[in-house]
């Protein structure tokens, strides 16, 4: 049987970053023409969808390496045939997807960091950036009166200003906890398939509005 494009992915990542690489094969591939011939799982570089990726004919991959993304047979770059859960991930692909999503928050940190200048509260007794680990009441609080003060620039701004030792951290393992589709709040993981009690904030797409990011990866 051979591998055809899905329809209707809904994926908004033009490129992803190689999670793991099997040019062998997945045995334990759901899909039986996937057991036998070349297959990847990659991450997105913008929105984190993890893809399963049937590489371009006669070509290699490489684990952290950043391929484009090809959703229909007219758009050049490697197939995206379908999108995975973070359970149908390798243990590969899990072992390194938090060195990755971390090499992603570090090089947008411009788009982060504005997440902490604009966040809002979800409701009376949630504020959204209590939903990054480790943010209690108490740091709430002192972001809302630094950021009124002046906004935040950088991870080192706020490091110094909020005395947070590693400020990425917080981001990467939301995102990770994210990709795990157990919260009922996402902020910056579009949670597939989405279900009638996850709501979904839309964060990234404001944020690379607001900070004119116009980078496709």
């Amino acid at each position: 049987m051979k591998p055809r494009y899905r329809k209707k992915l809904e994926i908004l990542d033009e490129f992803a970053i190689v999670l793991d690489y099997m040019p062998m094969g997945n045995p334990y591939d759901k899909h039986s023409f996937h057991r036998s011939s070349p297959i990847a799982q990659g991450m997105g570089t913008k929105f984190f969808s993890l893809v399963e990726i049937i590489p371009l004919k006669g070509s290699m991959m490489v684990i952290g390496e950043r391929i484009p993304l090809s959703l229909t047979p007219d758009m050049p770059g490697h197939r995206v045939f379908d999108r995975l859960l973070y359970e149908d991930l390798t243990s590969i692909a899990r072992e390194n997807i938090v060195k990755y999503v971390r090499q992603v928050v570090e090089e947008k940190e411009r788009v982060f960091v504005e997440f902490l200048n604009i966040a809002e509260a979800i409701n009376i007794r949630l504020h959204s950036l209590e939903l990054l680990p480790g943010i209690g009441k108490k740091t709430l609080t002192l972001i809302l009166e630094e950021r009124r003060k002046k906004m935040f620039e950088s991870f080192d701004d706020v490091r110094k200003r909020l005395k947070i030792n590693d400020p990425v951290k917080m981001f990467v393992d939301r995102i990770v906890i994210e990709l795990q589709r157990n919260e009922k709040y996402y902020l910056f993981v579009y949670p597939y398939p989405m279900t009638p009690d996850m709501k979904y904030l839309r964060y990234l797409e404001l944020l690379y509005e607001r900070v004119r990011y116009s980078e496709p990866w």
